[in-house]
């Protein structure tokens, strides 16, 4: 993990909308970062997907 994740800084994600959509659980400070690097792994698989279809857009179909 970079270390801009760890200190919070050039996340993808936000905290506060994060917390807010976890109504029954705390949200630990290491879970913003695991969070924040699924959704990039996320974002580059989703870049293949639409390169291989030639495609420069990428679509919900692409998850």
């Amino acid at each position: 993990m970079a270390k801009t994740a760890k200190k919070g800084a050039d996340l993808i994600i936000s905290k506060a909308r994060t917390k807010a959509a976890s109504r029954k659980c705390n949200v630990s400070g290491e879970f913003y970062g695991a969070l924040d690097k699924k959704v990039r792994d996320m974002i580059k698989d989703a870049e293949g997907r639409a390169m291989g279809n030639k495609r420069k857009t990428l679509k919900a179909v692409d998850l």
